[in-house]
């Protein structure tokens, strides 16, 4: 007897925990390596505004990310 494919319901499901699971150590060591920055830039001329464009570029890369882990992407 021949194995059936799983549904596409649950490919879907397997290919968003995938992608989470190998996206968020990245994301993880991204958000670390931007810790002495942040602990630095407000101390420095012009630094505040610098700090807060990270801390966007960070959120939004989150976002993205979890967005396209839905089944049907970014809504």
């Amino acid at each position: 007897m021949l194995p059936t494919l799983p549904s596409p319901r649950v490919l879907g499901a397997l290919q968003r925990v995938l992608l989470v699971a190998l996206l968020a150590p990245v994301l993880i060591i991204a958000s670390l390596a931007a810790v002495p920055a942040l602990m630095v830039l407000p101390f420095l001329p012009d630094g505040t505004p610098r700090a807060v464009q990270l801390l966007t570029a960070h959120a939004a890369t989150a976002r993205t990310l979890l967005a396209w882990s839905r089944h049907n992407g970014p809504r």
